[in-house]
């Protein structure tokens, strides 16, 4: 199967059609989703969108929603076309397996992305999350249903797709400070997607009392 890395490289060559697909949907498919992570985020709020693509219909929907949007893809011409339609916004080339912002967020997004990282990348992207999301921040990813490999094809080139299984995902959120607020397999109203909701909890001890927050 492609790897991560090839993964890059085969969206680069089909930027064209995938932004016009993904602009195709209005409303998204995504839009339950993204309302409930909308809706939890304080006014104004930064958003960052790991594996960000052409900017819609994701991160379009969170900078409508007045919410500043950091992005990070790996492929350079996803990015030409995010900084073409929201030059306000933060469009990175990058790796989102070697992210060090140095902050958080109120939303991290790993929509239709992180799934095309391989078992061990996948258990190691949970310390990214968790180093991006600010207390109380909302994480959003899709997975597969259950642990196992798949491969997708776009126009006409596979992708790879890895999932872990739902028991591992939640004792790796529940280790990086995450409870899982919604966890829907196969959703028939989100085009079959798998998607995860889960809150960074706030556990810092108050000083000289003992107290969690």
């Amino acid at each position: 199967m492609p790897q991560a890395d090839d993964i890059c490289r085969r969206y680069e060559g089909i930027a064209d059609w995938f932004t016009a697909t993904r602009f195709a949907g209005d409303p998204p498919m995504e839009s339950a989703y993204l309302a409930a992570v909308t809706k939890a985020l304080a006014p104004g709020a930064a958003v960052l969108d790991l594996g960000c693509g052409a900017g819609e219909p994701l991160a379009g929907y969170f900078i409508r929603a007045g919410h500043p949007v950091v992005g990070i893809d790996g492929s350079p011409a996803m990015i030409a076309r995010c900084r073409e339609r929201f030059p306000a916004m933060t469009w990175l080339v990058g790796d989102m397996r070697r992210l060090s912002l140095g902050r958080t967020f109120g939303a991290v997004l790993a929509w239709d992305s992180f799934f095309h990282l391989g078992y061990d990348n996948q258990r190691a992207m949970f310390a990214v999350f968790a180093a991006h999301t600010s207390p109380g921040g909302l994480l959003l990813f899709t997975s597969g249903p259950d642990h196992g490999e798949a491969t997708g094809i776009m126009d006409g080139l596979a992708f790879a797709h890895y999932s872990l299984s739902a028991a591992e995902y939640e004792e790796l959120l529940t280790h990086h400070g995450f409870a899982v607020l919604q966890h829907v397999v196969e959703d028939p109203d989100c085009g079959g997607h798998t998607v995860w909701l889960a809150k960074k909890e706030i556990s810092e001890i108050l000083p000289h009392t003992g107290i969690s927050a």
